[in-house]
């Protein structure tokens, strides 16, 4: 297992890295995994058919998922969710509809780019009860207690401190609520060079 301790300026070319990369995926997202995207991926992966039915194609069109979040568990009516790492918001607003209009979903993102596509997906739908903010999963500006669901979708293994994350998932979750997250797991040894772990990290 490796013990490599990353310093600031690794930190920030990561940051600088996934920014990047997603700034690019925001622009157009099509093309832009080895894996089927848009709405052929979201039926792929066994989203349900009256959420993908509600999405418009432009926004259906932006989703670039790892998994379904939602085959985890099912959202209830009324019920609060944060999305972390929502991209162009494709999960939150399907979180939204399932938490109908006495329920909210807000979905976070640290590149701005990506919370401009999903604030400009939105507005092709009809729903007021969801809304994005550009914010850290390592810096939660919410309440104790917020939220009765946690999603994310192929988000939080790009997070540099993990531990920061997890703690800050657990604050605001209510007692009783629940994380549902999807991600992509390495399967083999991590880099034993620092260069070249943090030059593969958003990859």
């Amino acid at each position: 297992m490796s013990t490599i301790k990353l310093t600031i300026g690794d930190r920030r070319e990561i940051e600088r890295s996934i920014r990047k990369k997603y700034n690019r995926v925001a622009r157009s997202p099509e093309g832009s995994f080895k894996y089927p995207t848009g709405r052929a991926g979201m039926k792929g992966l066994n989203y349900p058919p009256e959420v993908m039915d509600a999405l418009p194609e432009s926004v259906a069109s932006s989703y670039c998922g790892v998994g379904n979040p939602f085959s985890l568990g099912q959202i209830h009516e009324g019920e609060s969710v944060l999305d972390i790492g929502c991209g162009g918001g494709v999960d939150t607003m399907a979180a939204g509809i399932m938490a109908g209009p006495g329920g909210n979903a807000v979905g976070i993102d640290v590149t701005p780019e990506m919370v401009d596509r999903a604030k400009a997906n939105l507005a092709h739908t009809g729903l007021t009860n969801v809304s994005f903010e550009s914010v850290s999963a390592e810096d939660l500006p919410f309440e104790d207690s917020s939220f009765d669901v946690v999603i994310s979708n192929g988000a939080l293994n790009l997070v540099v401190d993990k531990l920061r994350a997890y703690s800050g998932i657990f604050r605001v979750l209510k007692p009783g609520g629940r994380l549902m997250m999807v991600d992509q797991v390495l399967t083999g040894e991590l880099p034993e060079d620092r260069e070249a772990m943090v030059k593969s990290w958003f990859k």
